[in-house]
């Protein structure tokens, strides 16, 4: 019997499991740095890294000096406000705090219903009202270097939804390493985002009569390893090329590989490209930057081209201070 059973079932594929669908806040996975965009979305990207380093890994908030203010804005898919802020200050051995500020603005929306035909369809209908919705996150960061090659970092993050009058809200936690292996310029990463409670959408009509669904929190784990080529010294003001390799393993998604390169111009002049491998659409990434001194202030402008296939593409900006 047991046999009949086992031949029964020979020639039978095995079910794929797939996890995609099976969290909710995807807001927080969009990127916010033109420059880590630019790169392939990689987050291991710490010369003269910014206050940008607050949406990524924040352990790279300590290659950061004095004062750093970005502003990042663009328009993401089906025409989708997204802007950021963040601001950053190394107090010396103590280490560096930031703040960040991430908006989402699904606009105006068209109102529809479902009207009801013959044979049990369903005929979606316009109502002439429309309804709103976004997205916010407040996030606090601090840094510290341990050693001269070890630094950590970590990030908590409060974070809500509105859609139509309904709303949630909950919190996150990120946190990363930077170790520098002693191997001339190799250094190597992991983050980890994202980790807070399960949450639920509140504010169901009673027609629906069944309690909400929880929503989890879209986690993830990079581990990345980056070198300079061409590179004589630590001085920055030099010709240079940057490549990183990055790994990453999602609860809502299959594994993904980023692969990033930036070469540097005296310091002055930022050319990106990167590309993303085993994702739906996206592939290619291309951007530049600008860093310019007058004084005791840097300012920076960074630019960044995502494809995104039959989705069209996004452009990203980003302006910022240092001081």
């Amino acid at each position: 019997m047991f046999n009949s059973i086992l031949s029964g079932q020979d020639g039978i594929e095995p079910v794929e499991i797939v996890r995609t669908g099976q969290s909710g806040w995807q807001f927080l996975k969009i990127h916010s740095d033109p420059r880590q965009a630019a790169m392939g979305s990689v987050l291991l990207v710490n010369n003269q890294a910014s206050s940008n380093a607050a949406f990524g890994g924040p352990a790279l908030l300590t290659q950061t000096a004095g004062i750093d203010i970005q502003f990042n804005s663009m328009t993401w898919l089906a025409d989708i406000k997204h802007t950021s802020a963040a601001i950053s200050k190394d107090f010396g051995n103590i280490g560096t705090f930031a703040l960040s500020y991430i908006s989402l603005d699904y606009g105006q929306v068209d109102e529809t219903i479902h009207e009801e035909g013959q044979g049990g369809t369903t005929t979606p209908v316009f109502t002439g009202n429309t309804f709103t919705g976004g997205d916010i996150a407040i996030g606090l960061s601090y840094a510290r270097s341990i050693t001269d090659r070890l630094a950590l970092g970590g990030t908590v993050r409060y974070i809500n939804e509105e859609i139509a009058g309904l709303g949630m809200s909950n919190w996150a936690i990120d946190f990363s390493t930077l170790y520098y292996t002693g191997l001339r310029s190799l250094r190597l990463a992991i983050v980890a985002k994202n980790f807070g409670p399960d949450t639920h959408l509140v504010g169901y009509s009673e027609e629906l009569r069944s309690e909400p669904v929880d929503i989890r929190m879209p986690l993830e784990v990079r581990a990345g390893v980056a070198y300079d080529f061409f590179r004589k010294d630590q001085d920055l003001d030099q010709d240079f090329l940057t490549l990183v390799l990055e790994g990453k393993v999602q609860s809502d998604g299959a594994e993904k590989i980023n692969l990033g390169a930036e070469y540097v111009f005296h310091g002055m002049l930022y050319l990106r490209s990167g590309y993303k491998f085993n994702y739906d659409e996206e592939g290619l990434t291309l951007g530049l930057g600008i860093d310019y001194p007058f004084g005791k202030y840097t300012l920076s402008m960074n630019y960044a081209y995502i494809d995104f296939g039959i989705l069209t593409q996004v452009n990203m900006f980003s302006f910022g201070l240092t001081f």
